[in-house]
């Protein structure tokens, strides 16, 4: 990312979990991420563009035109994703996805091709961090597969099963103290330091 640059503009794109829902701060993990940076002597202006129960179709059909009206030509401007829990959610009574994974990992080529090759863009990785086991486990194997999809378009992924794994019993108190789903402000913020300190990020 080069944070020492002199001004930048970054677009985080995502669901609920980049929108920073449940977290009684309203910051969530990018809030608290660029906050870090701009009291280290960051010039950097951040936009979330996170939405409730967005796709990656959804993102496949906003992402450009919102980016490019906060994005114009002379800027330094930089774009992070995170999606795919809401493809995988299940969305009728036999448990299958909103969108097949097939067609998500699709979205997301289609997405992070064209925005790479716009300007510098990162990946988040799905977080499994699920009261059910069979969801992190497909949760899981979808990542492996976006990992993957990044390595070849050359896009850093940030994997965030490790970081899953260590705060999950955090995740899950704040998480069941609130809607069931969404943390609170202790595990964003354990999820912005992970990321703070993630070498493409800095």
């Amino acid at each position: 990312m080069r944070l020492e640059t002199l001004s930048m503009r970054i677009c985080f794109f995502g669901d609920s979990f980049v929108n920073g829902t449940g977290d009684d701060d309203c910051l969530g993990w990018v809030g608290r991420l660029c906050a870090a940076e701009r009291r280290a002597g960051a010039d950097l202006t951040m936009y979330n563009l996170g939405i409730r129960r967005d796709t990656s179709e959804d993102i496949l059909r906003r992402w450009k035109p919102e980016a490019a009206v906060r994005l114009p030509v002379d800027s330094d401007g930089r774009l992070v994703f995170s999606f795919g829990l809401n493809d995988l959610a299940p969305d009728d009574e036999f448990g299958r996805p909103r969108i097949s994974e097939g067609a998500s990992l699709q979205n997301a080529h289609d997405i992070l091709s064209e925005a790479s090759a716009w300007r510098p863009t990162l990946m988040m990785g799905p977080l499994p961090v699920t009261s059910s086991q069979p969801r992190n486990d497909q949760i899981r194997s979808y990542s492996e597969h976006l990992n993957g999809l990044c390595a070849s378009l050359g896009v850093p992924f940030f994997d965030a099963v490790p970081f899953a794994a260590e705060v999950y019993e955090t995740w899950r108190r704040e998480a069941d103290a609130g809607d069931g789903i969404h943390p609170n402000a202790e595990s964003y913020s354990a999820f912005a330091s992970a990321i703070h300190a993630w070498w493409p990020w800095r």
